[in-house]
């Protein structure tokens, strides 16, 4: 594994042992720096297994944008590295702190600015909880779409910075799709402000999609404006069982040929639904290798359900069972729902992959990681957002077993050439970074490469903001 290293200096270690802090205290109050060492330390990892993380300096919380400038001028004075963090719910180690750098959570700011339902836009700070924005939209007859699995405790500035997705985005989008405009505090301090809030806009270089998705190492985003649907029905959910899962992925291909929109559409392994079972006794058959949900939100929900379900049935669905109401739809998603806890619980520990690999493809990569997991003799469940090719296979190890932690490393690694293999991407969702950065540079060549770090110079040239991340 590669390493996290800030860069050091003279100034930095002189920084670190006062000069730092004092600078810091000039533009914010004391209650926003941190620099006891037990709290700063919780502060130094996301929630990604097999990423190293150093011991933040200090940790801020502003509450402003003025604040957040004052400290990335600091920060550039001193030539100290900054880690911008939101709830440090991501999966790839994006998050987590260098050595003497500066801690930048955004979470305390978290202020929903406006909902304008003429023009079907949020505007937000940061540190809004992305449930807490879904909430607030819907009062008006809104609905913001993105929804990835810790939606209860992510942030809107954490899921723009790993453009993340969710269980709709089969038919919604991720979360790229919806920042229209961003404000940006870029390293030196300056405010940039990039895209619109109007519908339509194509003044110069689309900046905001750029720094979509740039895990903090372009700028630090500080206001958000974001494009808002109006609420659906509620969904219908439709669960079948098959006795392979290639058959569940020939399901899954009939759907999308036919033209099917599903809101969602979601697979569950053989090893996933029995980790379910043992954990939460639900009931599913022992003999079910593959479970697939699918949902609509449409007028006709059930309707679009039983054209499905005969689909299910013609790929060779063993049963196939369409809810009457919500709360029957509520009761079919637990399942997916409990699905990582359920692994989770397996070995106490898991590494979540997030390989997308075309759907005409999705079989094949079902078939390749139980070869992996008979290979490296471990626990592998998949789950997959189906409905656009995103798989999550999860590696179950015991972290206090050397070997078996190797082997975990290892064949996470495996899974992530066999996406790669078949025409697919190391990352459908989680991003890049410490976790996935030796690959990135297998997926995108050194082209790519020359003219990903040509942008992060452009923006970056003290490489102060998340170094070793991406890459």
């Amino acid at each position: 594994m590669s390493r996290i290293e800030a860069p050091r200096s003279d100034d930095a270690h002189t920084a670190a042992s006062g000069d730092l802090v004092d600078l810091l205290l000039g533009g914010l109050p004391a209650e926003a720096v941190l620099t006891d060492p037990d709290v700063t330390a919780s502060y130094a990892h996301d929630m990604a297994s097999f990423c190293p993380a150093g011991a933040p300096a200090v940790v801020v919380l502003p509450r402003t944008v003025e604040q957040v400038q004052h400290v990335m001028r600091t920060a550039t004075a001193l030539r100290v590295p900054v880690v911008p963090q939101g709830a440090r719910t991501g999966l790839s180690g994006a998050a987590n702190a260098s050595d003497g750098c500066i801690v930048l959570s955004l979470t305390k700011m978290d202020r929903i600015l406006e909902i304008n339902p003429v023009d079907r836009i949020a505007v937000v700070e940061p540190g809004v909880i992305n449930a807490a924005l879904s909430r607030a939209v819907g009062e008006h007859g809104l609905y913001y779409p993105p929804d990835p699995s810790s939606w209860e405790m992510c942030t809107i500035g954490g899921n723009i910075g790993t453009a993340s997705g969710g269980l709709c985005c089969v038919k919604y989008g991720v979360t790229a799709e919806y920042v229209l405009g961003l404000d940006v505090v870029l390293a030196d301090g300056r405010l940039m402000s990039t895209g619109r809030r109007t519908a339509k806009g194509v003044a110069g270089y689309d900046l905001t999609r750029l720094f979509v998705g740039s895990e903090g190492s372009l700028g630090i985003v500080v206001r958000a404006v974001l494009g808002l649907r109006p609420k659906p029905p509620e969904q219908l959910v439709l669960a079948a069982e098959f006795a392979s899962g290639a058959a569940a992925c020939d399901a899954v291909c009939r759907i999308m040929e036919g033209g099917h929109v599903p809101s969602l559409l979601e697979l569950m392994d053989r090893t996933t639904v029995k980790a379910v079972n043992d954990l939460a006794q639900m009931g599913l058959p022992e003999s079910t290798e593959a479970l697939l949900l699918a949902a609509f939100d449409t007028t006709d929900p059930a309707a679009d359900l039983a054209a499905v379900g005969a689909l299910c049935e013609a790929a060779g669905a063993t049963q196939v069972v369409p809810a009457d109401d919500a709360a029957e739809s509520e009761l079919l998603l637990q399942a997916r729902r409990l699905s990582l806890t359920a692994l989770e619980a397996v070995k106490g520990v898991t590494m979540i992959d997030d390989v997308c690999v075309p759907r005409s493809r999705l079989a094949e990569m079902l078939d390749g990681v139980d070869r992996i997991a008979e290979k490296y003799q471990l626990t592998i469940g998949v789950v997959a957002h189906a409905g656009d090719g995103n798989t999550h296979p999860t590696v179950c190890f015991d972290p206090a077993d050397p070997d078996e932690s190797r082997r975990a490393r290892e064949s996470f690694d495996e899974i992530m050439a066999l996406g790669l293999e078949l025409g697919g991407t190391i990352t459908g969702e989680h991003g890049v970074g410490v976790l996935k950065k030796e690959w990135l540079a297998r997926e995108i060549g050194p082209v790519g490469m020359e003219m990903q770090r040509a942008v992060k110079q452009a923006f970056d040239p003290l490489n102060l903001l998340n170094p070793g991340k991406l890459f």
